[in-house]
């Protein structure tokens, strides 16, 4: 065990956060943490650190364990460079090296029959024993491995603190990740990482041999690195096994068993009270109606059953519009794009037509926020189509003013709407009553995002913009928007690092790479294995690939060969197109188990429930299958 909470309580003030929380983590472990904004996730993760003290209860930690912390927005202040930073991280390990080379020196230089000799071998044995547990010579590689995995390639002389807020919390998980400590809690590791350093990042954590504690909106990640998933909801921690998957069923099943039990003992109670209040006052069955009194007290007593407290309602958004457009929405023609002096975009070509939802992917700074900025204010090279109505969803809020209220924030630009129809379309967003009279100055990060998303609403666009819409917004929350988007019959450009969010709405992808636009016809899972077939083949280490190149060479294949590789390239069409269509309907059932009138649906649930399980194992084999395919 390497930490433990025994019924943990935490609150300000009078506001309790949560209370008797109780769970541990072990070696090895990978657990994610989740829950709504405001359920105190990160003040969970606070009190496992020593930040923050608990109100009650009791929190332990094993004697000696190093713990290692990523902050959502970890600062991080340095003069040093990006790589003397983290060679000062494994700076135990050059350090033994640097001795053992001193010290061997120093031993060929001594007579063998020296007392000195005897010393200087009995060091040399013990920190050669010190170099082999920690891979010690390998220490410059692993910083340069880490390094590269993380984006800072080309950054190995940039000086820190010169650095922008997003990689100065990227550098400090690289830090991290060579520290090695023996739990490493992670708190929204995701947020600045482009995809590939996302998926470099999961691979590298699959490897990890310390626990991890992750808090994650970021459902792919979930999926593939943890093992257990603890849920705050309500003030309560509930322990679910398996990857953030398996907690949608084993959640669904659990919530529908709790209504369902609460249910039949309502219908008992009723039962035994509408009987007793019939029949207590006639003589002849007052007896029975006593009897019947002790059997609603040891209901209400011994076998009560809690209220069940169902998972609060998601936002409920929509976006509709009142004119179509035409089928040509956008045209982009030779289009030359530069930012700070940087070109982003040379000779840039594109077309979407009608009805299409692209998602554009690319690295960090390779333009993929200037270019919808760039669609949205005009450009010589863009073209938009007739009756098009473009709304943009702005991932840093710029256009909301920060001295309004959230209701007047959304009425000054519907000047048309009334009280009602204002504040109704707020609380479909997520935001109540105890929320519209804020300023926007003073809304969380989901808060704002949520605004924004009702402002998009109304402006009844059909063709969106979005950039990075669900940076800031919960679990729950963000399937609620994939919904609607799904449902959308607009047209739709949107940048997302949520790989989950754009297999569910991308029927198209655009990549930013090299200054140039990429076209991929196809969804996420397509485009992802396109980009897996063209990458080149690592040859062995220190050698050639000789069967590859004899074959090149000889270019001979036999009958058989041509026929078991035409066989296979069958086969690996049919298992793509296989995949796709299990995810779509994986996408489908996960989407009406989060709808809460199917989870007070017990039997529902239940074949649900068993759909998804087959559809899980379906593809686990296909998975399999696919990965030794190619």
């Amino acid at each position: 065990m390497l930490i433990s909470f025994e019924n943990v309580s935490f609150g300000y003030g009078d506001n309790s956060i949560f209370s008797s929380v109780t769970f541990s983590v072990n070696e090895g472990d990978r657990a994610g943490l989740i829950g709504a904004n405001g359920e105190g996730k990160t003040t969970l993760v606070k009190l496992a650190v020593g930040e923050l003290s608990p109100d009650s209860g009791k929190i332990t930690l094993k004697n000696g364990m190093r713990i290692g912390y990523l902050a959502q927005n970890g600062g991080y202040s340095s003069g040093n460079t990006v790589y003397a930073e983290m060679r000062d991280a494994l700076k135990e390990d050059f350090s033994a090296v640097e001795r053992l080379s001193a010290l061997s020196l120093k031993l060929s230089e001594t007579s063998e029959s020296s007392h000195e000799y005897a010393v200087l071998s009995a060091k040399i044995e013990s920190l050669n024993k010190f170099i082999s547990s920690r891979d010690s010579f390998n220490a410059d590689i692993a910083v340069k491995t880490v390094l590269n995995g993380m984006g800072f390639k080309d950054m190995y002389g940039q000086i820190v603190d010169n650095m922008s807020g997003g990689e100065k919390t990227r550098l400090k998980l690289a830090r991290l990740l060579l520290e090695k400590p023996d739990l490493l809690i992670l708190d929204e590791p995701t947020n600045h990482l482009d995809l590939p350093t996302l998926f470099w990042l999961e691979d590298y954590l699959q490897t990890y041999r310390g626990a991890l504690i992750v808090v994650s909106h970021d459902r792919y990640f979930l999926d593939r690195i943890c093992g257990r998933i603890l849920e705050l909801e309500n003030g309560k921690l509930n322990t679910f096994p398996g990857n953030y998957s398996k907690y949608k069923i084993l959640k669904a099943e659990k919530v529908a068993r709790i209504v369902k039990e609460y249910g039949e003992w309502e219908e008992e109670r009723a039962k035994l009270s509408d009987y007793i209040a019939k029949n207590i006052v006639r003589a002849t069955t007052a007896k029975s109606a006593q009897s019947r009194v002790k059997q609603l007290e040891k209901l209400l007593t011994e076998n009560a059953a809690e209220k069940p407290c169902l998972p609060p309602s998601p936002p409920l958004f929509g976006f509709a519009f009142s004119q179509k457009s035409y089928e040509n929405v956008l045209t982009i023609k030779n289009l030359n794009l530069e930012a700070g002096g940087k070109q982003l975009i040379t000779g840039g070509n594109l077309k979407i037509t009608r009805g299409d939802k692209v998602a554009v992917v690319g690295d960090n700074g390779t333009g993929k926020t200037t270019l919808l900025k760039a669609v949205m204010g005009g450009n010589p090279a863009i073209e938009i189509g007739r009756s098009v109505k473009i709304a943009i969803f702005d991932q840093e809020g710029l256009n909301l003013n920060p001295e309004n209220t959230v209701i007047d924030e959304l009425w000054e630009r519907h000047v048309n709407f009334s009280q009602t129809e204002t504040r109704a379309l707020l609380a479909r967003s997520g935001l109540y009553a105890a929320d519209i009279q804020k300023k926007v100055k003073n809304l969380s990060g989901g808060e704002r995002a949520k605004l924004a998303l009702a402002i998009l609403q109304a402006e009844n666009a059909n063709f969106l913009l979005l950039d990075e819409p669900t940076n800031h917004l919960d679990l729950p929350a963000r399937e609620s928007l994939e919904n609607a988007l799904k449902e959308f019959c607009g047209t739709l450009l949107f940048v997302s690092h949520d790989r989950y969010f754009i297999s569910a709405i991308a029927g198209k992808i655009v990549e930013l790479e090299g200054g140039k636009l990429n076209t991929f016809a196809g969804n996420y899972l397509e485009y992802t294995q396109s980009k897996a077939e063209a990458r080149p083949a690592e040859k062995p280490l220190g050698g050639r690939d000789e069967a590859a190149e004899h074959a090149k060479k000889s270019g001979y294949r036999s009958k058989k060969e041509r026929a078991e590789t035409e066989r296979k390239k069958e086969r690996i069409r049919d298992i793509e197109s296989e995949i796709a269509e299990l995810e779509s309907e994986e996408a489908e059932l996960n989407s009406r188990l989060s709808d809460p009138a199917v989870l007070t649906d017990y039997m529902q649930v239940r074949e649900l429930s068993g759909k998804l399980s087959q559809i899980k194992n379906r593809l686990e084999a296909l998975y399999a299958e696919y990965a030794d395919m190619i």
